[in-house]
């Protein structure tokens, strides 16, 4: 058995080995094979990229050869096209060449041309100063001969021509001040009158000049004593209620209120006058219808104030100031109510400002207000202006409204057409026929201050004031005063009134000239 054991295991080793020596030799019979496949596709691989390269080559070489032609061409084409932009910047260059050639001879030519005329020129100047100089001789010569003519030296002569001259040219200014002022005058008076009689027109106003009561009258000259009562209690009692004098004299059946204030005069005489018609004349009554007549006039002065404000149209006026217009209402100026001459004087600015195209409502309150002050100028220190200004101000009113009541007297000078359009406004009003009364006294001093005013100048015999002070009238001496210098000494006299005399409206200056000979026959 164990024989047999070794047989089988002899005969696989066998069977083994020899398997393994056959694969060997299939593996080295099969990678000789792939070899020689290998090899064939190698050389055939090798033939077909000798073949491409040949072929690349080839078309590398007859693409070489294209290029060298179309670059031949290229070049030969460049050469040719620069050959001819050379030819044509010579040809361009010659050209101009023969220009600049034309140009230097036309240069030449001139130069020569300027040269002739150079020399022609200092032979003329040559000439002409030899000329001066026989006609500085020849001047010369006359001169002597004018001044033995004349009998007059240069200098004389000089001031003689100067003297002439000055006359003609105040002849000629005085003619042209003439000229320029009648023109200026016609357009702006034409224009002016237009404006003013338009607002007018338009304003309607009383002509019968309003005054505030201050006299009572009395049904019975017993009713003095009455009013006066025991040892005077009466009286006493009205004229410390009222801060009113009670003026009792010998006018009959009448008796005189006196104070500075209108409001308080009004208010004695709405007490007097009720007092009166009761018949019941004592300390307490008198302090109740005093009490009562104030209020009434406490009423009486809002509402005014408020129809001020009302028919002019104006709005956002602050309370205080609506008091004090209807407190205007019991102030008078010349006899003018002040509070119908504010509304007057609102009404016209405000028309005048609608024509000019300016804003109305500005113009209307300026003109409404330009006499607050007045108001109250019996209890404040100051012109009314000031006072006006200082109400203005503390009401903040604007500055057009403010400059309007600062400048409607001339106090300053208006820089603002609101202001001129018040300051005219506020001369119409005023200047009406019939608005104001003015005191004799003074309306005599003014008449004699615009005469002396014409007298102090030089020429003037003799002046009148005529035309109730609206035209003075000069005479001047003749023999002093030209007829050309007679317009300048108008103009300066008118200047003179403007600046030192107050009065309303207009002053015509009105100067005659006369040559006056005188002869008698014997």
């Amino acid at each position: 058995m164990p024989d047999i054991y070794v047989y089988i295991l002899f005969c696989a080793a066998g069977l083994i080995v020899g398997g393994i020596v056959a694969g060997i030799i299939a593996f080295r019979v099969g990678v000789s094979h792939r070899k020689k496949i290998a090899e064939n596709a190698i050389g055939s691989a090798e033939a077909e990229a000798k073949r491409i390269l040949s072929d690349a080559l080839n078309t590398a070489e007859s693409k070489k050869k294209e290029i060298l032609l179309e670059a031949k061409d290229e070049i030969y084409r460049q050469r040719q096209e620069s050959e001819r932009e050379l030819k044509e910047r010579r040809i361009d260059i010659q050209r101009q060449e023969r220009r600049l050639q034309q140009k230097e001879e036309t240069l030449d030519k001139k130069i020569e041309n300027y040269e002739k005329k150079e020399e022609v020129i200092a032979n003329k100047l040559k000439e002409v100063e030899a000329k001066l100089l026989d006609a500085e001789n020849l001047k010369k010569g006359q001169f002597e001969m004018l001044e033995r003519i004349s009998g007059f030296t240069a200098e004389q002569a000089k001031e003689h021509l100067l003297s002439n001259l000055e006359s003609e040219l105040i002849h000629e200014k005085s003619l042209k001040i003439s000229e320029i002022d009648a023109q200026c005058r016609e357009e702006a008076d034409q224009r002016a009158r237009d404006l003013i009689s338009h607002a007018i027109q338009r304003c309607a106003a009383d002509q019968v000049t309003e005054t505030t009561v201050s006299v009572v009258p009395l049904p019975n000259d017993e009713m003095k004593g009455r009013i006066i009562g025991r040892e005077g209690r009466n009286i006493r009692a009205i004229e410390t209620l009222t801060g009113v004098d009670l003026i009792i004299d010998d006018t009959p059946e009448a008796i005189t209120l006196s104070g500075f204030d209108p409001v308080r005069r009004e208010i004695a005489r709405i007490a007097l006058e009720r007092l009166i018609s009761d018949g019941r004349i004592h300390p307490a009554r008198i302090e109740e219808m005093v009490e009562k007549a104030r209020r009434e006039v406490e009423a009486t002065i809002k509402q005014e104030g408020e129809r001020a404000v009302l028919e002019t149209g104006l709005h956002g006026i602050s309370p205080e100031i609506v008091k004090l217009l209807g407190r205007l209402h019991y102030r008078t100026s010349y006899g003018q109510n002040v509070l119908n001459h504010s509304m007057e004087v609102a009404f016209l600015s405000g028309i005048m400002a609608s024509e000019l195209g300016i804003d109305p409502v500005v113009a209307r309150r300026a003109g409404l207000l330009h006499d607050i002050g007045k108001a109250v100028d019996h209890e404040i220190e100051g012109s009314h202006v000031e006072i006006g200004i200082d109400i203005a101000r503390k009401h903040k009113e604007s500055e057009a409204v403010i400059h309007a009541i600062q400048a409607h007297h001339g106090d300053v000078e208006a820089k603002t057409v609101v202001a001129c359009l018040v300051q005219a406004a506020d001369a119409i009003s005023a200047a009406r026929p019939g608005a104001r009364r003015e005191n004799l006294e003074n309306y005599i001093k003014r008449l004699e201050k615009l005469e002396e005013i014409a007298n102090e100048f030089e020429g003037v015999e003799r002046s009148f004031a005529i035309q109730a002070g609206r035209e003075v009238r000069i005479i001047v001496r003749p023999e002093l005063v030209s007829d050309d210098q007679m317009v300048i000494l108008a103009r300066d006299i008118a200047k003179k009134i403007e600046g030192n005399l107050d009065y309303p409206g207009q002053i015509k200056v009105n100067l005659i000239r006369e040559n006056r000979a005188i002869d008698y026959a014997k």
